[in-house]
């Protein structure tokens, strides 16, 4: 790189690209983006990373690809679609890997065993970014320490972690996670000619997003954004492989390693061919001197993949339903990612959203150079672009009876903060446990729990009296804090939230689905309970105010008849709940006019009592 192409800001911070196939980095220079190559002029780097027999150190990228029929349980690739995950989460990929993956004893995380060793996915991951900083060092003559690193938009938070402790293990301090259509959308929309609503669709090697993002003047805002973390040119070249193990009559050598890899291989050079030719010959060495022929046209191809095609315009037409927009308002459509070569892919992709895609931007380059320029940001470079982006999935807290409150809803612009206030379930109750959830599902038991934290030292009131505010925060990255307060005495407890690991996909996907499928039921089944939640604390509080009262005993027995009935109703299992509401609706009539009085009394009797130490 020349001193005109040297980087802009006063610190040398790179984008990278830590794809499930190849890998690069770019750096924006006084002419812009650019991506750095290697020696070769090569832009990609294979993820793909080997280990050879004699122990010597393991070897990354081409040369690695290379040496996969050689070291076939021993050359490691795919390896983003482990990261963060248990090895129960992936049972079904790693039966077709051609090296083992084992369970981490534990917490049951996604391990691979070579010599005696058992590997994480994020010290393979940091092989390949130590690769990528290599070739990044060698390209602009000096250190580079700090990163921008993309991830799919689909991650959960224990995937986007275990990337920041993959970029540590590398030696680069991680500035910022950036999803990839986003940091795409940046390449596309740098020139600042494009405003309007655009949607990125980026399917590559593993993983799949589709963002819809509104541009203008130089403010990136996404809308919303779907995906599957498990979806990419990896499924594309397993179907192709049954296609061959079918063709071959080779279905009892599935379990050979050799024979995975040589069948995965070839998957591949066929996929390739086929975006370019009609049809397509590969001889195949399927080792014991036993070889197979397979002639496949362009058009049996596409049948084949045709349904794994159909899931991403399935997720397409979600997000423009999230983000509140139709075809018509669409202004252009960007493509990332090399299996959107595929002409199937393009095809469909035009006629779902009455665009042809814009061809400005290469698909494989345009993730890394999106990420240089946030890196060029951060960096003190350009000033004039804002990047606002999105959270997958709804984040909320448990309340009675295994209730979900969602504080933040999915597809909410981050960084975000929200705040609202609880209270406490039982007299003189000096501590709150707080359980955080993740998901569209109205109940606890249909969504995932990613953490709990307690709030101690609460003065003992009468129920429903404490007020403790909570505060959800999700930074530019995705992690969430979770902060809680009691308002009256200023005693706080906060939480970052890190799981162990994270949302399958299929998790993510079931948690889409179920909650259309179920979004009646489930708002029948929140607001049933609730009314009981809200019957019950009534009964209790107004027999506690009717012992502090003074009222005339023909009220007095009103009262008490009203709050007797709703007792009862509250009972019986099968109260119809319109039933149960009017009794209720009935009693909060009658108290209405004592309600103030009492609640004041109660709550100068609990501030001015002594306070009792908290067990411990």
């Amino acid at each position: 790189m020349t001193a005109a192409d040297s980087p802009t800001p006063n610190r040398i911070v790179v984008g990278i690209d830590l794809g499930t196939t190849n890998s690069l980095a770019a750096v924006v220079t006084r002419h812009g983006p650019r991506v750095l190559r290697a020696a070769d002029g090569e832009a990609l780097l294979p993820s793909v990373i080997a280990f050879p027999e004699d122990g010597s150190t393991p070897v990354v990228g081409a040369e690695a690809k290379a040496r996969a029929l050689d070291l076939p349980t021993r050359t490691i690739h795919s390896v983003k679609r482990l990261l963060g995950r248990s090895r129960a989460d992936v049972e079904a990929e790693a039966s077709r890997l051609p090296y083992p993956v084992v369970p981490e004893p534990e917490r049951g995380l996604a391990r691979i065993p070579i010599d005696g060793r058992d590997w994480s996915p994020e010290e393979l991951s940091a092989r390949v970014l130590g690769a990528v900083r290599a070739r990044a060092e060698a390209a602009l003559g000096m250190a580079v320490e700090e990163a921008v690193i993309t991830v799919p938009a689909y991650f959960d938070d224990a995937q986007r972690q275990a990337t920041r402790h993959a970029a540590e293990l590398a030696g680069l301090r991680c500035l910022r996670i950036v999803n990839e259509p986003t940091a795409a959308s940046l390449a596309y929309g740098i020139d600042g000619s494009h405003d309007g609503t655009v949607v990125v669709y980026d399917l590559g090697g593993g993983t799949f997003d589709v963002s819809v993002l509104e541009i203008r003047d130089g403010v990136f805002k996404v809308l919303a954004t779907a995906g599957d973390t498990h979806l990419g040119g990896d499924d594309f070249d397993r179907v192709i492989a049954d296609e061959i193990l079918t063709a071959a009559g080779a279905h009892d050598l599935v379990d050979d390693a050799y024979v995975k890899q040589a069948i995965r291989k070839s998957a591949e050079a066929l996929k390739i061919e086929l975006s370019n030719a009609e049809g397509a010959e590969l001889a195949i060495d399927l080792g014991r001197e036993e070889q197979a022929t397979l002639r496949l046209t362009r058009a049996r191809f596409e049948e084949l993949i045709a349904p794994l095609v159909e899931r991403t315009i399935a997720c397409l037409r979600q997000a423009l339903r999230d983000a509140e927009r139709t075809i018509d308002q669409i202004d252009d459509l960007v493509l990332v990612g090399g299996s959107t070569r595929v002409p199937l892919v393009r095809r469909l992709v035009a006629e779902a959203t009455g665009r042809e895609p814009h061809d400005g931007v290469d698909p494989d380059l345009a993730v890394a150079l999106g990420a240089a320029i946030q890196a060029d940001i951060l960096a003190g470079g350009n000033r004039n672009l804002l990047l606002l982006d999105v959270i997958p999935l709804s984040l909320g807290l448990e309340t009675m009876g295994g209730v979900v409150s969602k504080l933040i809803l999915r597809n909410a612009t981050i960084p975000t903060s929200k705040t609202e206030e609880f209270s406490t379930q039982i007299d003189g109750q000096t501590a709150v446990e707080l359980n955080i959830y993740q998901g569209e599902r109205e109940r606890t038991a249909d969504c995932r729990k990613l953490a709990s934290f307690r709030l101690r030292g609460i003065p003992p009131m009468p129920a429903g009296l404490p007020r403790v505010a909570v505060t959800f925060m999700v930074d530019a990255d995705g992690v969430l804090r979770v902060h809680a307060k009691e308002q009256r005495t200023g005693i706080a407890a906060s939480i970052q939230v890190v799981p162990s690991f994270g949302l399958t996909q299929d998790e993510v996907r079931e948690m889409m689905r179920a909650s259309i499928d179920h979004a009646m039921e489930d708002m029948a089944d929140r607001e049933a309970i609730e009314l009981r939640n809200k019957a019950a604390a009534m009964v209790h509080g107004t027999r506690r105010a009717l012992e502090l009262s003074d009222l005339p005993p023909d009220q007095t027995y009103a009262v008490k008849k009203a709050t007797n009935k709703v007792d009862r109703l509250l009972a019986e299992a099968d109260t119809p709940a319109d039933e149960l509401k009017r009794a209720v609706d009935d009693l909060s009539r009658r108290t209405a006019q004592i309600a103030d009085d009492v609640i004041g009394s109660a709550v100068h009797k609990a501030l001015t009592e002594p306070r009792e130490p908290e067990a411990r």
